[in-house]
């Protein structure tokens, strides 16, 4: 049984859900679940939790990630990226300084409005479903965080950026907010996800690379034990009397001085990540994995 994280690259055409169907027929593991959805025709990273790594989703979800993101001046669509109508074209008349500023101006917190053409559930129905049957709704602005972005390239009417951000930012909002604020309008073109967390373009697999490896029996040799996530917390490896509390999800005292605990078994098995709680003065639960 595998219990850990693969690093995903996810191809052009596949959509999330694809990988992690593809990713059960290669490892008949059902219990699967990515850390968050790429559009079909972006690319990049996708780390992938298996088995009692499927915990860590909503922690990975939170890590900043990075993107590569290409953007064409002078066109707004729909979709806000190259795919959907153009419903305004506007003449492109500006400096390399003037889209510096404009692009730096959105670094920090901000709100930002989700597009209709997105995954994002409304009153249990998709946006993007909506979007396609003629329907717009309102939809609720969501904090985002851009730590930093800076061009890669750029001409007189097209622009590649690298962006660091929090989790939901969109990207291809992102490239229209710029465009209205320099005011002929932009789409996104293309989409890379270099960085989710810890998990880099540099060391992602592609599906075949995946099926190739299982089939030969060295899957093991690419996934991330889950232990390998909290590697900045202190372990500790409990008594076996304080064992039989950490199997029952109990709280327990140890002589430390750390907020976060990296909790084994006398045989080396992790099991545990704990959390110190100042009101009860001992260690309590924090994500278990047994």
């Amino acid at each position: 049984m595998i219990n850990g994280i693969i690093n995903v690259y996810k191809e052009e055409g596949y959509t999330s859900f694809d990988v992690v169907a593809k990713l059960r027929g290669i490892t008949k593991i059902r219990k699967i679940g990515h850390t968050g959805t790429l559009d079909p025709d972006a690319t990049g990273v996708l780390p992938v939790c298996i088995g009692s790594a499927t915990k860590l989703v909503d922690m990975l979800t939170d890590k900043t990630t990075e993107y590569v993101a290409d953007m064409k001046l002078g066109i707004t669509t729909d979709t806000q990226d190259i795919s959907g109508q153009v419903i305004d074209e506007k003449e492109v008349n500006i400096t390399i300084d003037e889209f510096q500023n404009a692009i730096l101006s959105f670094i920090g917190s901000s709100k930002q409005i989700p597009p209709m053409y997105s995954a994002l559930k409304v009153d249990g129905k998709k946006l993007c479903d909506m979007a396609r049957a003629g329907i717009t709704v309102e939809r609720k602005p969501r904090d985002i965080n851009i730590n930093d972005i800076e061009i890669l390239d750029i001409d007189r009417t097209s622009a590649k950026v690298r962006v660091s951000c929090s989790k939901g930012t969109y990207i291809r909002t992102l490239c229209n907010d710029i465009g209205q604020r320099l005011g002929c309008g932009a789409v996104m073109t293309g989409l890379v996800r270099t960085r989710s967390g810890s998990f880099s373009i540099d060391e992602a697999y592609r599906l075949d690379q995946i099926e190739e490896l299982s089939q030969k029996g060295e899957l093991e040799s690419i996934v991330t034990r889950v232990d390998e996530v909290f590697s900045d917390y202190a372990r500790v490896t409990v008594s076996a009397e304080t064992e039989k509390r950490v199997l029952n999800g109990n709280q327990i005292r140890l002589d430390s001085k750390e907020e976060f605990l990296r909790v084994y078994l006398e045989n080396g098995q992790f099991a545990a990540v704990y959390l110190f709680d100042s009101a009860k003065g001992c260690f309590v639960p924090f994500k278990m994995f047994l």
